[in-house]
């Protein structure tokens, strides 16, 4: 599993595909939501701006992230 880092929470779940370059753009990211491309905490999201929190699971394309915040 690998860990993305976050500096405050809650971020979007469609900010978290784009900005971690897991697809090439915000609008791309919102498609891939809505077909069901994408699980959180085990379970298929459709909401484009699912608030996510440290310690949240997000799969997508077999693989697996947890979300953690930055140490200051």
């Amino acid at each position: 599993m690998k860990a993305i880092e976050i500096n405050c929470e809650p971020v979007e779940l469609y900010k978290l595909l784009k900005f971690e370059s897991l697809v090439s753009s915000g609008g791309q990211a919102k498609h891939v939501i809505s077909e069901g491309k994408v699980s959180v905490n085990g379970t298929t999201e459709t909401r484009k701006r699912k608030k996510m929190v440290a310690g949240d699971i997000m799969e997508f394309n077999n693989e697996k992230y947890r979300l953690q915040l930055m140490s200051k």
